[in-house]
């Protein structure tokens, strides 16, 4: 009889936990934390990438490794929030391990939702042909259902289409009912209840009858694809058999769900992020959701990145003194190799103009030491926070560019010309035609209304315009004109047809805008935009699910010469980095504001907030906080720094009290009217 074969297993040592016949170094090329992340095994894997520690070089060795290990590159999938930030991904994984990189799935979770969808979506009821809605078009048939049903006549306290628009899109986004978002966040419409409700699944009937999806319906539909249809659900995951995803600390509840789904056949998911940056709850975004991974995914490795690259080490002290009284964490602490530097400053001002004064002579001085404007950043709780400073910068005559405002697309020029594309590309979307009739001259809300009826009706939509009479007659018969001229063209680029609508849509800019020389310029940017697409149905879905920013309405574009300093909120900051960071108004009340105290979680959000906007700073940090200020909100005087600061210890902090020149104090010379 044959004896059983017994095997022993002989340990790598540490020189060989990576293996030797890869094309990169990956031990000279990441620190030992990043090695461990980059080169982990299969099943979960949870990194806790500390403030400035690396993540995205992580990310990206991350992708390279698995490739140069012999993984099929379109067998992994890249989750970011942003578009820009896969591309730029991949391109620098590319740069490691050659083009193989480019046969990586990366996206957004909007823009693989789409891309699924369209690929497996008729088995829940999806055409592949579907058009997406960006958020004011939604907007715009939420208001037209409204009017269908009666609730226009109302009384006043109806809401207004956004608001209804934000709530329908909670519920989508956190898995949880209408009537719980309305009676736990917008309880004063509490009475409104049952006919929102009615207004919702109108809102939901008329998208799928004209095969519309807005731009939370992407992911409600991927993941209902993913309950629903067991084979596309186990084609999907075995096709994407490595998830890697980024700043998973600000998913949704919706978002975790899609994630648990795609990995059901491997688990081979690897989530990126710090919880203490999750600042995004008022958007549906969960901080739940990365403390909760380990259950959601049983077995679960966890790596942490601490070692920071951005900051110096005084910076961090402050940093990790704040966080380390957080509630709920994983408990991390950043460190440098950069030692020296400056203490960050506590800066105590009279009051707000006082300390817009400090702020805009700081600037001054350190830009005398050396420091570029451009290496400046000023940040806040919120955006009229900066308003006194904004004055007090001018006045100095210090440059500055706003980080917020409204967004290139949703300027309604730009919208304009885009819903006479939208309505050649598919002649249901009844939003859109909606917004293109109203531009005719003579064609109000109600003849709008009549036309659309007859319009739906008709098998030919432009032989009915042409047969209107009356005052709008000849605009119509313009319209009509222009948009049969391009439906009869499909072979026709998007950029021939958003310059074509543009030639019609000129003498309309011109007549409803006295700044139409600006926005003749975003129309130019757009056109650009186009020049980069073959087909129109790529073009507008991607304007949908990824939005350029910045109008030229808006912002000027600075003069590539011009040196600005930044004002921002800080979540408007979150990623970015400055050698020299100002946080204003760190006075308790503002930040952590009044409303956020009686909450813990929204007190929690705050204090990582504040984390946040510490660790922006390389070099130099301040943080200001007036005293004595009336908040006409709350009825509060406002006069002690941020609670945040109360643990704290004096030695990491240099404190200055300004006085005005002279050595008194500034507040004895403003009492005593000198």
């Amino acid at each position: 009889m044959e004896r059983e074969t017994k095997t022993y297993v002989l340990k790598r040592s540490d020189d060989e936990a990576v293996p030797r016949n890869l094309s990169i170094d990956y031990r000279a090329a990441l620190n030992t934390q990043q090695l461990a992340a980059v080169t982990a095994g299969e099943g979960p894997s949870l990194v806790i990438a500390g403030a400035g520690s690396g993540k995205t070089r992580t990310l990206v060795y991350r992708v390279a490794y698995l490739i140069d290990s012999g993984v099929d590159p379109s067998n992994i999938l890249l989750l970011t929030f942003t578009r820009k930030s896969a591309q730029e991904m991949l391109e620098r994984a590319g740069e490691l391990i050659g083009a193989r990189s480019q046969r990586v799935c990366g996206g957004t979770f909007h823009s693989v939702a789409n891309l699924l969808l369209r690929r497996y979506g008729r088995s829940i009821g999806v055409e592949p042909g579907f058009t997406i809605l960006d958020r004011s078009d939604a907007e715009d048939l939420i208001a037209l259902m409204r009017a269908q049903l009666g609730l226009n006549e109302k009384d006043k306290r109806f809401p207004r289409k956004g608001t209804i628009m934000e709530m329908v899109s909670k519920s989508a986004n956190t898995l949880r009912s209408l009537d719980d978002i309305i009676l736990e966040e917008f309880g004063h419409f509490a009475d409104h209840a049952e006919d929102l409700g009615r207004l919702q699944k109108a809102y939901q009937a008329a998208k799928r009858q004209k095969q519309l999806l807005d731009y939370d319906d992407l992911l409600v539909m991927l993941r209902e694809l993913l309950v629903r249809d067991e084979t596309a659900r186990t084609t999907i995951s075995r096709q994407y058999r490595y998830i890697l995803v980024d700043e998973y600390q600000d998913t949704n509840r919706l978002q975790a769900e899609v994630i648990r789904q795609l990995a059901s056949t491997h688990n081979n998911v690897m989530i990126v992020g710090d919880d203490s940056q999750s600042i995004y709850g008022f958007r549906g975004a969960t901080f739940k959701n990365i403390m909760e991974f380990p259950t959601l995914f049983p077995g679960t490795t966890m790596y942490k990145l601490e070692e920071n690259y951005r900051s110096t080490q005084p910076i961090l002290n402050l940093a990790n003194c704040i966080i380390e009284e957080a509630k709920e964490k994983y408990t991390k602490r950043l460190f440098t190799r950069k030692i020296d530097g400056p203490l960050p400053s506590l800066v105590e001002a009279a009051g707000e103009n006082t300390q817009s004064r400090f702020i805009a002579q700081k600037i001054l001085e350190l830009r005398e030491e050396g420091v570029p404007l451009t290496e400046v950043a000023v940040l806040f709780r919120s955006s009229f926070h900066s308003f006194d400073l904004e004055i007090e910068l001018s006045r100095k005559g210090l440059p500055f560019i706003k980080r917020g405002g409204i967004k290139f697309i949703e300027t309604a020029h730009v919208k304009d010309l885009l819903a006479h594309v939208r309505v050649i590309a598919n002649p249901l979307d009844t939003v859109s035609w909606h917004r293109v009739l109203l531009l005719v001259e003579g064609v109000g809300p109600k003849k709008a209304q009549d036309l659309l009826a007859a319009l739906v009706k008709s098998e030919k939509p432009f032989q009915t315009l042409r047969e209107v009479t009356g005052r709008s007659s000849q605009g119509l018969r313009n319209l009509a004109n222009t948009l049969e001229s391009l439906a009869g063209a499909e072979d026709r680029r998007p950029a021939e047809q958003v310059n074509h609508v543009y030639e019609y849509y000129l003498p309309i800019l011109k007549e409803q805008y006295d700044d139409y020389p600006k926005r003749t310029r975003d129309l130019e940017h757009l056109h650009t935009i186009a020049e980069g697409y073959p087909g129109v149905d790529e073009f507008l879905a991607d304007l949908a699910l990824e939005p350029p920013d910045g109008s030229a309405v808006d912002v000027d574009a600075p003069d590539r010469n011009d040196e600005r300093l930044v004002l921002s909120t800080i979540h408007s900051a979150k990623g970015l980095e400055w050698q020299c960071v100002f946080v204003i108004w760190v006075v308790d009340g503002r930040f952590p504001s009044v409303y956020s105290f009686i909450a813990d979680d929204e007190l929690e959000e705050e204090r990582r907030l504040f984390y946040v906007a510490v660790t922006r700073a390389k070099r130099h940090l301040f943080l200001t906080y007036p005293i004595n200020v009336f908040d006409k909100g709350s009825g509060m005087l406002l006069s002690k720094p941020s609670r945040f600061l109360d643990p704290v210890t004096p030695a990491l902090l240099d404190q200055l009290v300004l006085v005005e020149e002279g050595g008194r104090p500034d507040w004895y010379a403003r009492d005593h009217h000198e």
